[in-house]
């Protein structure tokens, strides 16, 4: 009770009270040091015990969650604001993974008033059909979250496969549906949590890795070790054709993942190895008749160090995006059954340029590219010429790209901050684009009363780092500001619309996002100036975003908020506790809190690539810069915290998050700290529609209460 008392006193000067008092939080559990050295460093970890998740800890997070639960809700307008968004958000049509197959477009659509994405296909009559209908599953299991992971249909067309998971897992079954009848005809294999399906050229087999399940007393670190390539008849059980110690072609460690796939219309197949998280993969081909034997003739074409991280094939044509040399990338065109000693540049790099995506179609290469953080187009015929740039409809982002390489033309998605996405396909004869006739507009959401500016904060090593802001045309500054930014595995923050512009402007808070290094806004080279010994830069970069924006007038300190998740909660929780005076408050979403721990959960090893580890003392001490759990205070005022996680997340196990709650609590800090536990989801991937609209009604709320703004 004592401390509701100083957490309410803590924010009165500058917010009304709750509309309600919620209940008396629960209890601290007890701390029990553990304390190590590692290379001359003693640290001490209070809540070691939590990575067990043991029935008291779980206990006491679900009890953390009741209680946040109840302190939100108490807030003022909570219920208004959380009507308002599910009511914009399910008044229109969203659409996401458009797959052309040769006439037909397969995509996943949540349909106005629907919680859930359903898999859809658009036949070439322009008729859209339903074929998994995932409310139907989730009533069959008593109303718990559903949802489909990925899908990839045959060659032709009629048959699509498909994973699906439960609560937010990501542990997926695959199934195969026919596309005639809409109805389950394969499957379940269980253990397909990454899919990697690709279909075998007579549609009536296909590649997928899965999975090894643990035996009895194996470590959870070792959960995504010893993945394989199973080729399956759709009648038999799948079998085994690359993975540690199955082809005498393929070298796989127990720590890579594996996949293989073929080209519609190709004559070559293709293997490959991924190291974690890392971009850059390797690379074998052989012929596509062999590719489905153990046995199969594999030849390397590409390793690890050739920096390749995309390919896209047509015909004999293998095209690869690589940064090998080329820091923003560069595309090379390789023949089918060449070494790549052989490839020629068909796209240079271009300082300014950055070379994002490729995808293959019958009349040429279509490459996605950026300048700043809005999106370019141009073409690249298959018989050779300079690049030809296709206009976009706005200024804005792709955010996808699709070809199907049979057939001529392109298929996008492209929406920007405050522009809602539309679905658009490109025909090169016509040089026009067209609308899919898929997707609808939101209703109650005017894209013409705000703008996006494009803005600069420098560093506090001098660097210039990108900063978005989008706000009100006419509005009266400062005002509140949702600041986001990520900083990991070279992701970008490019423009998009969403649950978070959806529900910040309309309530007016601005939206603003710092492209922090660490991400690939800029390339190669920005990943790298915020990974490993520079990740210190991820954080720093945000910190001179905010105080951008203060001193241009745009917000306060006590009406700037910070927002992020997963590896961007190193970003949130490092940024709090460098600079706990310059935020009103801090989102930190399903956070990787504990970096010096992370790599002892399942899914850490896939990381280390990304992170480092903490064997080595180069790794150790990266790894505890961006610990925010090790950088906890007692006796500082952080800003008030708003922690998240699910409790069937398989990316940042929940103890995660839940230790940091824990230490910023013993801690003493007086300000509000909120552990948000979603029983009922995972990292944030499948989650309904109605979890997503609560989330980030919860955000807007607690900002306009803690800013001042509440009505």
């Amino acid at each position: 009770m004592k401390r509701l008392i100083a957490l309410l006193c803590g924010t009165v000067a500058f917010a009304p009270a709750l509309a309600a008092a919620p209940p008396a939080e629960p209890p601290v559990p007890p701390a029990k040091p553990v304390t190590e050295t590692l290379f001359g460093k003693s640290i001490t970890d209070q809540f070691r015990y939590f990575e067990q998740q043991g029935p008291n800890v779980v206990d006491w997070m679900k009890a953390e969650g009741r209680y946040t639960r109840s302190f939100l809700d108490g807030l003022p307008n909570h219920d208004a604001i959380l009507a308002k968004l599910a009511a914009m958000g399910g008044s229109f049509d969203v659409v996401q993974s458009i797959t052309p197959v040769g006439p037909r477009v397969f995509y996943e659509q949540r349909s106005a008033g629907s919680d859930n994405f359903d898999l859809m296909v658009r036949d070439s009559d322009g008729s859209v059909r339903k074929l998994v209908d995932v409310a139907a599953i989730r009533a069959a299991h008593g109303g718990e979250p559903f949802a489909i992971n990925y899908f990839t249909p045959s060659n032709d067309g009629t048959k699509v496969a498909l994973g699906i998971s439960e609560g937010g897992s990501e542990d997926a079954s695959l199934y195969v549906y026919d596309v005639a009848t809409a109805k389950a005809i394969a499957g379940p294999v269980p253990n397909a949590q990454f899919g990697g399906v690709s279909w075998l050229p007579d549609d009536n087999s296909l590649f997928t890795t899965l999975l090894t399940p643990l035996k009895a007393g194996e470590p959870e670190t070792d959960k995504y070790k010893n993945s394989k390539v199973y080729l399956w008849d759709l009648k038999s059980a799948p079998v085994p054709i690359l993975g540690p110690g199955v082809s005498p072609k393929v070298e796989v460690s127990p720590e890579e993942f594996p996949y293989a796939g073929t080209v519609p219309g190709s004559p070559i197949a293709f293997a490959g190895t991924a190291n974690g998280v890392q971009n850059e993969i390797a690379l074998w081909t052989a012929p596509v008749a062999a590719a489905g034997s153990v046995d199969a003739p594999w030849v390397k074409l590409a390793g690890r160090d050739d920096d390749i991280t995309r390919l896209s094939v047509v015909g004999d044509h293998i095209f690869l995006l690589s940064h090998k040399d080329a820091p923003t990338f560069k595309v090379l065109e390789v023949e089918a059954g060449q070494p790549l000693s052989t490839a020629k540049v068909v796209v240079a790099a271009q300082p300014g340029r950055l070379i994002e995506g490729i995808s293959a179609a019958s009349d040429g290469l279509y490459v996605s590219a950026r300048r700043g953080v809005y999106s370019e187009l141009f073409r690249i015929p298959l018989d050779g010429g300079p690049e030809q740039p296709v206009a976009l409809p706005f200024k804005g982002s792709i955010g996808e790209i699709a070809t199907d390489p049979r057939t001529a033309g392109v298929k996008l998605i492209e929406d920007s901050w405050a522009v809602p996405p539309r679905t658009i396909a490109y025909d090169p004869a016509a040089a026009h684009f067209s609308d899919l006739g898929i997707g609808s507009q939101p209703k109650g959401f005017d894209p013409s009363r705000y703008e996006a500016l494009d803005l600069k904060a420098k560093a506090k090593d001098g660097v210039e780092v990108p900063l978005s802001f989008v706000t009100e045309k006419g509005a009266k500054h400062p005002r509140p500001v949702l600041l986001w930014a990520y900083g990991s595995y070279g992701i970008s923050q490019f423009p998009g619309f969403g649950s978070r512009t959806m529900v910040t402007l309309p309530n007016g808070v601005d939206l603003a996002t710092c492209h922090v290094r660490g991400g690939g806004e800029l390339g190669e080279a920005w990943r790298l100036g915020g990974k490993d010994a520079n990740k210190p830069n991820t954080w720093r970069d945000l910190i001179a975003c905010g105080e951008q924006l203060i001193a241009s007038g745009y917000t306060t300190k006590k009406m700037l908020f910070i927002g992020g998740g997963s590896a961007g909660g190193i970003t949130m929780g490092r940024a709090m506790e460098e600079r706990p005076d310059l935020w009103a408050g801090v989102f930190d979403l399903v956070p990787a809190a504990n970096a010096t721990r992370s790599e002892f959960s399942p899914n850490g090893p896939p990381n280390i690539p990304e992170f480092g580890t903490i064997a080595n003392e180069q790794g150790f001490e990266n790894l505890l810069a961006m610990d925010s759990v090790q950088h906890v205070e007692k006796g500082v005022k952080y800003p008030p915290v708003m922690i998240t996680t699910g409790l069937n997340d398989p990316r940042v196990s929940s103890w995660e998050p839940a230790k940091l709650a824990a230490t910023l609590r013993a801690a003493g800090d007086p300000s509000p700290v909120l552990l948000r536990v979603d029983e009922k989801a995972g990292h944030g991937i499948g989650s309904t529609k109605a979890q997503t609209d609560a989330l980030y009604a919860d955000v807007v709320t607690f900002i306009l209460w803690q800013s001042g703004k509440s009505k």
